[in-house]
């Protein structure tokens, strides 16, 4: 469990704030909602039966491994979770899995990942993030939101 955080300030001066300053919760915070820089994490580890732990960690992993995208490189989930719905879902539906710009595509073992197969670029990667997002809002109404952050220009 996060204690607390070292975040880097507008004024570019190192802050520790406590976790219940940050907002925490299932894929947000106030670290992605004000763009802070995380610089460092003090965490409060929990004991427990350290093979129940590893048996835990290692069962975590392997559903990983045989649901998302590891052989590739790709910044994870790629868009937010519409609420009643499964990104990967409605792109699978919308018959985009293996749907490529240059080097990036949508993987065909997670539609929710976008991923570099071959060399792509970070103008290739949010062309197929762009097109898949308005696809699947041709076809379904739904409007994908990104979950990854972009900087820069493209």
């Amino acid at each position: 469990m996060v204690r607390e955080a070292l975040i880097l300030t507008e004024t570019g001066e190192p802050c520790w704030i406590p976790a219940e300053e940050l907002a925490l919760g299932y894929r947000t915070s106030r670290i992605q909602t004000e763009w802070l820089i995380t610089l460092a994490a003090r965490k409060e580890l929990v004991t427990g039966d350290p093979e129940e732990i590893l048996n835990r960690n290692a069962d975590i992993e392997n559903r990983r491994r045989s649901i998302q995208t590891m052989e590739y490189p790709s910044a994870g989930s790629t868009f937010k979770r519409p609420p009643g719905y499964f990104a990967g879902k409605l792109i699978e539906d919308a018959g985009l899995a293996g749907y490529a710009v240059g080097g990036a595509c949508v993987s065909e073992k997670h539609c929710g990942f976008v991923i570099n197969r071959d060399h792509a670029t970070a103008a290739e990667i949010l062309a197929v993030c762009r097109d898949v997002a308005a696809e699947v809002e041709r076809q379904t109404g739904v409007v994908l939101e990104l979950e990854v952050r972009c900087l820069g220009e493209f």
